[in-house]
């Protein structure tokens, strides 16, 4: 990607929730002698946010942030996603309607900051979105298919017409073969307008978002439009289970992280 970003202005928020369930207390888990929280952190500062925010729900991880440096907040307990959190900082800090916020996720160690920039620059570019986020094309059958990878499909001027877990789009002729060219692998990074945030945190749990266990199809059910950048590899993994942070652990020791 050639960089178009310069002048770029974003904000980025890190939700970092302590009490995960597939892997307690994941985001303060040691990755080559750094907490796994502090890896995200510095990924957003080199993608060149003007203020980085870590909001969490416990008072040990806003203790060992503030060791290293980081600007985090405690943030109320009862909110149900990384997004009320986003949107509980954005209006504490008193952010303008118009700045844009990235809702970077405490379990993306490796996330590129350069994928931080390009999903900020796709939603500055474009005044009709409320939000932006990434996908890559899908090139395996049994990645299409798995209920943990989550597809979309989007319309010719890039707006995301559906999320699912499904494989989508289904050939009516050729199924269960993978349509070669329209399946892609959305990529949970999202960046928001304050104002669509702050409109989109007030919203109460939209049918088709718990049916499929997917947030964004709130912002669909209630007519935001999100544009969707297309990347041609995905991210390394994150942080979801022993095995992906041993990975995750062998990946930035060959980097010398």
């Amino acid at each position: 990607m050639s960089d178009t970003t310069a002048g770029l202005a974003f904000k980025v928020v890190i939700p970092a929730r302590l009490g995960s369930t597939r892997l307690p207390r994941k985001v303060l888990l040691d990755i080559a002698g750094k907490p796994v929280i502090r890896h995200v952190w510095e990924a957003a500062r080199r993608a060149g946010a003007s203020e980085v925010v870590i909001a969490t729900d416990s008072q040990e991880v806003v203790e060992i942030c503030a060791g290293f440096g980081a600007d985090v907040q405690m943030t109320s307990a009862q909110h149900q996603s990384g997004t009320d959190r986003a949107n509980e900082i954005a209006r504490r800090r008193g952010w303008s309607a118009d700045t844009i916020v990235v809702n970077l996720q405490g379990d993306e160690p490796l996330m590129p900051p350069a994928l931080v920039r390009r999903a900020s620059a796709l939603l500055a570019d474009d005044a009709e979105a409320h939000i932006a986020t990434l996908c890559h094309p899908i090139h395996r059958q049994d990645e299409w298919h798995n209920p943990n990878v989550v597809k979309v499909v989007m319309d010719r001027r890039g707006y995301a017409l559906y999320f699912s877990r499904a494989p989508i789009p289904w050939p009516r002729d050729q199924a269960p073969a993978m349509p070669a060219g329209l399946a892609y692998r959305h990529i949970g990074l999202y960046a928001y307008r304050v104002a669509a945030l702050g409109e989109f945190s007030e919203l109460p749990a939209a049918p088709l978002e718990s049916c499929e266990a997917l947030e964004q199809l709130r912002a669909l059910t209630h007519g935001f439009r999100i544009k969707l950048g297309v990347v041609e590899s995905p991210p390394p993994r994150g942080v979801d289970t022993a095995d992906d942070l041993l990975a995750v652990a062998a990946l930035l020791t060959q980097r010398g992280a």
